[in-house]
């Protein structure tokens, strides 16, 4: 009877704290994204800034996300085909494998491989220079830190995440192709035809729409805890595992309220 009434005490209190948590997260979010939009309509802008984070975050990132989509589409086709070939629908892998991939999977593990690599790296460097007081030298030399750290990586993040998304997609459903021909006996051409024919432009501006929100939400969460880190390199690593986990809930949450909207939003 003790020890449950300790477990309980425990679970009670972890419970509570995680609850101050979300809120001390989502008021300081708001409130460093609110920063961020006033830094950002005043000069100056350090373009040489966002060009080299959308390398850093992006064009550094095509590799894990070619391996991501190329398998994703290997595994659909390969799933869809076995599976629907016992009911003699074979010949709909491709519009199922094109339609899931633009709408929900080339976003969600695009941005989920990105919340891993991306959010990691930016809680990390900030973390870094929170504590090594690298932030407080450059408000010592009268320089913004949001222009110079803050507002470079969220616009990349808001460029590069859906045009790595694209390319994911393409990737994806280049992938399913290889397994329709090499194991469904399926034709380049007909594969081709019926998996973009049956794709609509909402299908399409859905998922880019999606990995803008997923974007900032990973590049904010990322910012966010590396500004507030703090206890040295423990610090820093707490802030970057939190920052992981924090904005892969946040899409994944994200993306239920989204597709539920845009459902009401065509059936209306």
């Amino acid at each position: 009877m003790e020890l449950t009434r300790s477990f309980v005490s425990h679970l009670i209190v972890r419970t509570w704290r995680g609850f101050l948590h979300l809120f001390g997260f989502v008021g300081g979010a708001l409130a460093l994204l609110q920063s961020t939009f006033r830094s950002l309509l005043r000069p100056p802008f350090h373009f040489d800034l966002f060009v080299d984070q959308c390398y850093q975050l992006g064009i550094r990132s095509s590799s894990l996300v070619f391996l991501t989509a190329l398998s994703t589409g290997f595994v659909m086709a390969l799933q869809f085909g076995y599976g629907l070939e016992r009911f003699g629908g074979k010949l709909y892998v491709p519009k199922i494998v094109g339609m899931s991939i633009m709408r929900e999977l080339g976003p969600v593990l695009t941005c989920l491989m990105l919340a891993g690599r991306v959010g990691s790296g930016i809680a990390a460097e900030i973390g870094s220079m929170n504590v090594t007081q690298q932030i407080d030298a450059i408000r010592a030399l009268g320089t913004d830190p949001l222009k110079r750290i803050v507002i470079p990586r969220i616009l990349a993040m808001l460029l590069m995440a859906p045009l790595l998304t694209i390319f994911s997609d393409l990737v994806g459903i280049f992938g399913g192709m290889i397994i329709a021909v090499t194991e469904l006996d399926i034709t380049p051409d007909f594969y081709f035809y019926e998996g973009v024919s049956s794709l609509k432009l909402t299908d399409f501006s859905l998922g880019i729409t999606k990995t803008v929100l997923f974007g900032l939400l990973i590049s904010l969460t990322g910012c966010y805890y590396g500004l507030n880190t703090k206890g040295g390199t423990q610090g820093v690593g707490k802030s970057t595992n939190h920052a992981v986990v924090t904005s892969s809930i946040l899409i994944v949450i994200s993306d239920f309220v989204l597709t539920k909207l845009f459902w009401i939003f065509e059936k209306s």
